[in-house]
């Protein structure tokens, strides 16, 4: 069996060629159209979907927000993120992209949604360290406007609780943040210490003198001169209040030192920095650090702030580094 006779054409033999021509035409003419119709459907889904307008949903509710997106046939992508008003939580903060953008339908649109405030009510830190509170609250509210502060300076009392210890606060715990809230805490200074004894100093090297400040506990105040008379360069020459003499130990003793001799390759001067008052001493330590070798200690106590003053004599290019609760508060070259 051949060809034709497979496909049953043997009856078109007799057929007139116009009817040939006829259906060729059909037949490029059905080519045709399906190709127009491939290029219509092409085009058209280059151009993509429809465009619609992006509407403003800031400040709304999540579920207000998502039915204005999908009357646009726009679908959300959501993020959480905690704010500063406690009211917002549950509302779109931000959105993207902005409201009235031209958009093509089926467009995802991303929301920020409000998980309300880091921390909405007051929590309890009676008990705590008033620099403990005060770093949680920086912590808490790191990404976002602190709701809480604490009121500067708090009242300060004697009592038997370590010194920073926070024994009251106004507002109570578990009050609800309406806005931004300021505490008020009643902080312990320790327990009221006894007077300290004055040690006698005049004579004294810078270094023993020292020794004697540390282990008496006393606060102290030094100035420099030039040596008078039988005076010893490098020594206490006077001092107010007199040895022995009970004293409170937040009261400075004003201490004379007479400057030392020059010796070659030292520097030698006076450090002074003035401090914050503290309510009550805060430990108080001061090196230097030579441009070789290890740190020097010059002296290690209990300060209770205002002006810190320390005599020194370091090898040329130390840096004096002084620090408070370990840290520096101040670093100055020797000398200079």
């Amino acid at each position: 069996m051949d060809l034709r006779s497979f496909f049953n054409f043997r009856k078109l033999d007799n057929l007139d060629p116009h009817h040939y021509r006829v259906a060729i035409v059909s037949l490029v003419s059905l080519v045709v159209l399906m190709g127009l119709s491939g290029l219509i459907a092409f085009f058209l889904a280059l151009r993509g979907e429809e465009q619609t307008l992006v509407p403003d949903v800031v400040n709304l509710e999540l579920s207000t927000a998502l039915v204005k997106l999908q009357e646009k046939e726009l679908y959300p992508r959501i993020s959480l993120r905690f704010s500063s008003d406690p009211e917002s939580r549950g509302r779109i903060l931000e959105q993207d992209p902005q409201p009235g953008a031209i958009v093509k339908a089926g467009r995802r649109i991303a929301l920020v949604v409000s998980r309300g405030a880091a921390q909405d009510k007051v929590g309890d830190y009676v008990g705590q360290t008033i620099d403990e509170v005060k770093i949680h609250l920086q912590t808490v509210f790191g990404s976002t406007r602190q709701l809480i502060t604490v009121r500067e300076p708090p009242v300060y009392v004697y009592d038997k609780s370590p010194a920073g210890t926070i024994l009251e606060q106004t507002p109570s715990p578990e009050v609800e943040l309406s806005g931004p809230t300021q505490l008020t805490f009643v902080v312990s200074r320790g327990p009221e210490k006894a007077k300290v004894k004055v040690p006698d100093l005049v004579g004294l090297s810078l270094q023993d003198a020292t020794l004697q400040i540390e282990k008496a506990g006393i606060a102290f105040q030094f100035s420099l001169r030039q040596p008078e008379g039988r005076e010893r360069p490098g020594t206490v020459v006077a001092q107010l209040t007199a040895p022995g003499t009970l004293e409170d130990p937040s009261t400075p003793v004003s201490i004379v030192f007479a400057v030392p001799e020059p010796v070659e390759g030292m520097a030698t001067g006076l450090l002074s920095q003035q401090l914050p008052e503290y309510p009550y001493p805060l430990r108080t330590v001061l090196y230097a650090e030579p441009p070789s070798g290890e740190r020097i200690p010059l002296i290690a106590v209990d300060h209770p702030g205002r002006m810190f003053t320390m005599p020194y004599s370091v090898p040329e290019g130390s840096v004096l580094v002084l620090q408070v609760l370990n840290k520096v508060v101040s670093r100055v070259e020797a000398g200079k």
